[in-house]
């Protein structure tokens, strides 16, 4: 996490000054109503100085103006601040945009600039791919640390699910055909540069209904300020405007209207320092609130490859046969799978064969027959799936081998793992279990979620029985087995129609009607065109299990948002009590009861709420910007604790801060 040096570091700081001068442009200003009213109160006050009109000495006019234009810019310099720290990042982006060229399949170059979508662009080795795209021919070797900071190396194919390429990624071995699929302007790094300088960032609806109530609030505390002179003259006295003006402006909550859109832009940097790409703050938002995560069994709860942890023979085949002939048949598979019966084999079994016999014929997997295997000495050995076995050796599955095969298979199944059936010309020899690993630390992950009320879906293409036992394993809340795309759809729109809040993600075209329907939908960056369009959220990393970091982040910035709002509802409810008594025990004394402060004087009351409300703002902007820390706890607790931490701070607070500030302005004569 960031810490408060780095934050202020003058690398940030200077130019975030200078832009928090220019936010005074009226224009900028009128963006953030509260701001702008205490901005037209510093104006007034000013005005009424040069004027003459006030009553008052002259000295602590001045300061009153001064710490007004102070809470005015120390509210645009957080603003400046947390859009600051985006642009070392950008300015960096921008400089590997200008290095792009594009090479034509005739041989010429262009800028990259000039390209359109359906381009066809030729990568060579060396090459930085010219924009985003999907490659239509060759494999090549893609460096995408310029984007993602991961220096490892990944594989862009044409087809499948790791077609698409990133603009300013380099292609570090071989070469490629691709096809640009952005539109001039409004590619990857396009938006990056955008979303980091927040110059495309708009208001959520939850930003929005806040700045209303703050508006509301504002309107409220002056209509109450209104009617001061009223009493005062009734009273027999008098209240100089500058006074009135004054507390106005300590009154409204100014403390979160100067930090909001700091909270906003710093909650949006995380998410991109993340390596993710939020099309929309409403997408961040929404992640805080989820209820239901949708995660794929593959690569997200387990690590992606299953591992042969056994062999079961069928009555009369040695456990020794069987392994040989996995073995012999999986010498060529260069899958996971493959590799792992044979090592399974060789390491508890001791089969020495080392090589496949000179003249032996390769069977390869195809998604027809299900089954791979070897020609080899007159013997045909195959393993796949138990059906396609039985389909591949007619009269096979009739057989006592046969029945005993099925029972076995389904031992395998309800043990979480997957059977491949084993046969030798012909014979049924066995199965092989393959276990899915279930990633490290996965289960105590679940728990976190459900302590934070989210209910966790596993979806899987297993048989129940496979996905039941690798559900209860990694502990998710429940499964989806044999999932289709139409499943998934049909499930995030069930779970939608109960009010809930969906989040997912994926990296197939087939998965992009369940990114689209999904309030939270996280597409893989080495996914399809078709899935990163669908999705809100671009993971630069592809890493599925992300996406409860995600949810994390998303919570923290609500959680930030709330924690400073308490904090300011409540602050702005002390300076309250503890200003009116001070400032009216001249016209009715009986109040002076209530002045449990002891304030020196109506105006040193003012002066210090003024400055105390001026200087808890640039106090606040590291809390803003880092976001209060993320616990996963449940909503009732979680309102438990910011009402008192944030509520009752920000009650005591101003009482201890404005008493202080009291003592230092009597003590110097200031008031």
């Amino acid at each position: 996490m960031t810490t408060a040096s780095s934050i202020f570091s003058a690398k940030l700081v200077g130019p975030a000054i200078g832009n928090a001068f220019r936010k005074l442009n009226p224009r900028e200003l009128v963006k953030n109503p509260v701001l702008f009213t205490t901005a037209v109160v510093a104006l007034l006050l000013t005005v009424l100085l040069v004027a003459g009109g006030e009553k008052l000495a002259f000295g602590f006019q001045v300061q009153l103006i001064v710490w007004l234009w102070l809470t005015v810019l120390f509210g645009t310099f957080a603003e400046a601040l947390a859009e600051g720290r985006g642009r070392a990042q950008a300015a960096s982006l921008r400089a590997a945009k200008s290095e792009l060229v594009a090479r034509l399949p005739d041989g010429k170059t262009v800028p990259a600039s000039q390209l359109k979508r359906g381009d066809i662009v030729v990568v060579g080795t060396g090459d930085l791919i010219p924009a985003d795209g999907e490659v239509t021919e060759g494999v090549a070797s893609v460096n995408e640390a310029a984007i993602t900071g991961e220096s490892a190396p990944v594989i862009r194919e044409a087809g499948g699910d790791r077609s698409a390429v990133t603009a300013g990624t380099r292609v570090i071995s071989d070469h490629i055909k691709m096809r640009v699929t952005q539109e001039p302007g409004q590619g990857f790094l396009d938006r990056m540069i955008a979303l980091v300088e927040g110059a495309e960032r708009q208001k959520t609806p939850n930003e929005i209904a806040l700045t209303i109530l703050l508006v509301g609030l504002t309107i409220i505390f002056l209509i109450a300020v209104a009617t001061i002179p009223s009493f005062a003259s009734y009273a027999g006295g008098h209240i100089p405007v500058a006074l009135l003006a004054a507390l106005l402006i300590t009154l409204i909550p100014t403390t979160i209207a100067a930090l909001l859109s700091a909270i906003g832009i710093a909650g949006m940097d995380r998410l991109v320092r993340f390596n993710v790409l939020a099309k929309s703050g409403r997408a961040v938002e929404a992640a805080g609130d989820v209820d239901v995560l949708l995660l794929d069994k593959t690569g997200t709860i387990t690590i992606g490859d299953r591992q042969a942890s056994e062999f079961r023979p069928v009555t009369g085949v040695e456990v020794s046969e069987l392994a040989d002939a996995a073995l012999l048949a999986s010498l060529a598979d260069e899958t996971p799978e493959g590799r792992s019966i044979v090592t399974l084999a060789r390491e508890r079994f001791g089969v020495k064969q080392a090589a496949l016999p000179s003249g032996a014929e390769v069977i390869p997997f195809t998604a027809q027959t299900r089954i791979s295997g070897v020609r080899a000495e007159g013997s045909l050995i195959q393993k796949g799936a138990v059906d396609s076995v039985f389909k591949a050796n007619p009269g096979s599955g009739d057989s006592a081998q046969a029945n005993e095969l099925r029972r076995i298979t389904d031992e395998i199944a309800r043990g979480g793992m997957t059977p491949l059936a084993v046969a030798r010309d012909g014979r049924i020899l066995g199965a092989v279990a393959l276990k899915d690993v279930i990633k490290a630390g996965v289960r105590e992950r679940f728990s976190e979620l459900r302590r934070m009320g989210i209910r966790t879906v596993m979806i899987t293409g297993d048989n129940p029985l496979t996905a039941a036992s690798i559900a209860a394993e990694a502990g998710v809340d429940d499964f989806l087995a044999e999932a289709t795309p139409e499943d998934k759809l049909d499930l995030i729109r069930k779970e939608q129609q109960g009010g809930r809040l969906v989040a997912m993600c994926g990296d197939g075209t087939n998965d992009a009607p369940a990114l689209a329907q999904a309030d939270v939908g996280v597409a893989m960056n080495t996914g399809t065109q078709a899935a990163r369009e669908a999705g809100n959220m671009v993971d630069l990393d592809s890493d599925p299990t992300k996406l409860i970091e995600i949810v994390g982040l998303g919570k923290q910035l609500l959680m930030t948002r709330g924690a400073l709002t308490t904090f300011s509802v409540a602050n702005d409810v002390a300076k309250y009590f503890a200003i009116i008594p001070a400032m009216f025990v001249v016209l009715y004394p009986g109040l002076a009861v209530l002045n449990i402060m002891g304030l020196s004087s109506p105006n040193s009351a003012i002066l210090s709420a003024i400055i105390f409300n001026a200087l808890i703002i640039p106090l606040l902007v590291p809390l803003a910007l880092k976001g209060v820390k993320y616990r996963a706890i449940g909503a009732g607790p979680l309102l438990a604790r910011n009402l008192a931490v944030y509520g009752l701070g920000g009650l005591i607070a101003p009482f201890i801060g404005i008493k202080l500030i009291d003592l230092a302005v009597a003590g110097l004569g200031l008031a």
